[in-house]
């Protein structure tokens, strides 16, 4: 009598709790069957949708996560020859309004809607109205360029902005791109160079002059959950000091 062997049971495949998709063909492929199931279901949009929905959360599949890219800044030497051409330009205004941009690391969108009665000349400060995020504050410029705003002005008496066209209207953004695109290529530098550009410079030559990330916040105007507590027990005051010392030692 032959002795019974018991029949080794197949082991089940383990259930994967979170697929994700690692390649393009098996992406590709989820979507085509579900595509198919649409027509032949004869789904309408919304329940289409509903469908993607199931079956992204039966799957496990997520979206990835969008790389934070750091801004690629200008070398020194390169901001420099910015604005040594800059300066050469000969147009007055250019010149006054791109320096204000890079000492302000104000956002282009809000330069351009600067108004004259906004200035604060006294205490070296502009007042933002609804900048990103429709909230209202306050933006340092140098004391040394105080004069410098105030000679704009009396040559503008008229203005109502603080940069004007000759049609007597403020500036666009997109203007302000094709200058800025100017003055980069007539200094031969390769790198891109944008508006907002010369914000990400200044606002990390002030973090390496030892300015604290809340007091980059005030004068940036970014919110940041992590450092709000501190954030909320300082005032722009408190800020301005460690501002102008820093703003001393830039060359350009």
């Amino acid at each position: 009598m032959k002795p019974q062997t018991t029949k080794a049971r197949p082991k089940r495949p383990t259930k994967r709790r979170h697929f994700v998709a690692t390649n393009k063909k098996a992406k590709s492929e989820v979507i085509a069957q579900l595509v198919r199931l649409a027509r032949k279901e004869r789904l309408d949009y919304q329940e289409f949708l509903y469908v993607c929905q199931q079956a992204r959360k039966k799957l496990g599949l997520r979206k990835p996560q969008r790389e934070r890219k750091l801004p690629q800044l200008l070398p020194a030497t390169e901001l420099k020859k910015f604005f040594r051409v800059l300066q050469k330009c000969g147009d007055i205004q250019h010149e006054i309004m791109l320096n204000l941009l890079f000492f302000t690391a104000v956002r282009v969108s809000e330069l351009v809607r600067i108004k004259v009665v906004e200035i604060d000349f006294d205490q070296c400060k502009i007042f933002i109205a609804e900048g990103k995020g429709s909230k209202d504050r306050y933006i340092l410029f140098p004391k040394s360029f105080r004069l410098v705003l105030q000679s704009h002005l009396r040559a503008n008496p008229k203005n109502r902005y603080l940069f004007e066209t000759t049609r007597a209207t403020p500036f666009t953004t997109r203007r302000i791109q094709q200058i800025v695109q100017q003055y980069r290529i007539e200094a031969g530098i390769t790198q891109p160079v944008h508006p907002h550009l010369f914000r990400h410079q200044m606002l990390t030559y002030l973090t390496t002059q030892g300015l604290s990330d809340s007091q980059i916040q005030l004068i940036s105007g970014h919110e940041s959950k992590q450092s709000l507590e501190t954030y909320q027990h300082l005032s722009l005051q408190n800020v301005e000091q460690a501002y102008q010392e820093a703003v001393k030692a830039i060359e350009i």
